[in-house]
């Protein structure tokens, strides 16, 4: 019997043990090209390396949000193991470029390329951990995946830092890339294939393609209880872009501290995020899922009400309950993924989300910066009570309490013939012959 604590349970898997050891390494790599991008921007335009910066950071969810959905559809059609090698070796590739960067321009172009792999790496990624743990332990192992993203986006930046100062700016991409490697030598040695069983492997034609890509969009818009997730993240992405952008402006200047509070403010977040992560992994799975998005929403939108009003201290304490809140909101969305969609569609479902998250973010920064110029002193009060406002609003809307959210039922993917037994009304020309079709299938389960 094992004495794992139910956050570590998949890690008894040795498939997911290594696919997410491989994903920490990259977590790392990650930390070290953004702190040498940030040096090497200011190495490049000095005083004006905030505006590189942003401009890498647009690039980035440009990526994301358009090449997301077709890195998904892709990820259900071919071996995920390989496609996750190749966008390690393409980006170890693409971080070795940058130290021979002399112009601003070349930034912005690895930037682009480095993120469109990490487009298709991520949601494939994700996808995979439901494939390989199985359903007992895939609440588990995207919970681990979640607190050790977090917990990194609390350390790697100070062990990144610590990297650079050590063996210098240009050559922190050097190491970078090695860590890519690392990556890639454990996804190679992962058994066999990592593919999903379609019930035909046809080939590939440019209308399926397309067909596959709106099949992730219409599950997430279709599914009432991921629709409701959906746009609870719309809300979440408001205010999490409140805090990520305008805390540095009222700690240095409301609070007339230093980068170091900064730190320690931006850090709180970071703890919450994991402190929530670790919680949910060792939850029981009875939870209501949509429920506790909303949950977390309130805590994330509650937590900026005061914010404006308060010291140091007390920002930490509203900066630990937001994080919190963040994770409440998309740990949970990411499980209800899992839970309501068949294994052969869950990449392109994945592929999908990812672009919509991300496309919430690309609202909300500029959000962010309008309320940061335009209302400094009560920015956190008023994007908080918008944030608070529209999530009462959506609650009413789609009413979470009428969703059996886990296991209620799934969307799967599956061919289709129009006969004499079964007709029914479709898009023109698709009302004879054989097509595929999405259909989600109730089942009846005990609660």
């Amino acid at each position: 019997m094992s004495r794992l604590p139910p956050l570590l349970k998949g890690l008894e898997n040795p498939i997911f043990a290594r696919l997410y050891l491989a994903q920490t390494i990259n977590l790392v790599g990650d930390s070290l090209t953004w702190l040498g991008l940030a040096l090497l921007a200011f190495e490049l335009a000095g005083q004006q390396s905030g505006t590189i910066l942003a401009g890498a950071l647009t690039l980035r969810v440009m990526a994301f949000v358009v090449l997301s959905p077709l890195a998904g559809a892709i990820a259900d059609r071919v071996d995920r193991k390989r496609l996750m090698i190749l966008t390690h070796l393409a980006r170890m590739f693409l971080v070795c470029l940058l130290p021979f960067v002399t112009q601003v321009w070349q930034i912005y172009a690895i930037v682009l390329a480095l993120n469109a792999f990490y487009a298709f790496f991520t949601p494939t990624y994700t996808a995979t951990i439901p494939l390989v743990t199985g359903e007992e332990n895939y609440p588990h192992a995207i919970a681990l995946s979640s607190a050790t993203y977090q917990f990194l986006g609390v350390l790697g930046p100070g062990l990144a830092g610590s990297i650079a100062a050590f063996v210098g700016t240009r050559q922190v991409f050097f190491l970078d890339g090695l860590t890519f490697l690392a990556a890639t030598i454990l996804l190679f040695t992962l058994p066999g294939q990592l593919m999903v069983r379609q019930s035909q492997q046809s080939a590939r034609t440019v209308h399926q393609t397309i067909q596959d890509i709106r099949t992730g969009t219409t599950c997430l818009w279709s599914d009432p209880v991921l629709r409701s997730a959906l746009v609870m993240q719309f809300v979440a992405a408001i205010a999490g872009a409140e805090i990520l952008v305008n805390t540095v402006g009222y700690i240095q200047g409301s609070l007339q501290l230093g980068k170091l509070e900064y730190s320690w403010t931006m850090a709180a977040f970071g703890i919450g995020a994991t402190l929530a992560s670790i919680g949910l992994g060792n939850a029981t799975q009875n939870i209501r899922k949509n429920q506790l998005i909303y949950v977390g929403t309130i805590l994330l939108t509650v937590a900026l009400l005061p914010a404006n009003f308060v010291n140091l201290q007390g920002l930490l304490i509203l900066w630990l309950i937001a994080g919190a809140g963040e994770t409440l909101v998309n740990v949970p969305t990411q499980t209800l993924i899992a839970d309501r969609i068949a294994v052969e569609v869950q990449g392109r479902v994945y592929g999908a989300h990812f672009a919509w998250s991300h496309l919430w973010w690309a609202f909300a920064y500029p959000i962010a910066g309008w309320m940061g110029s335009h209302a400094p002193n009560y920015s956190f009060f008023y994007s908080g009570f918008i944030g608070l406002g529209l999530a009462i609003v959506l609650f009413f809307m789609f009413k979470p309490w009428r969703h059996r959210d886990s296991n209620s039922g799934i969307w799967h993917d599956h061919d289709h013939v129009h006969n004499e037994q079964h007709q029914h009304n479709h898009f023109p020309n698709l009302t004879e012959g054989s097509h595929r079709h999405l259909h989600f299938h109730t089942m009846q389960q005990e609660h």
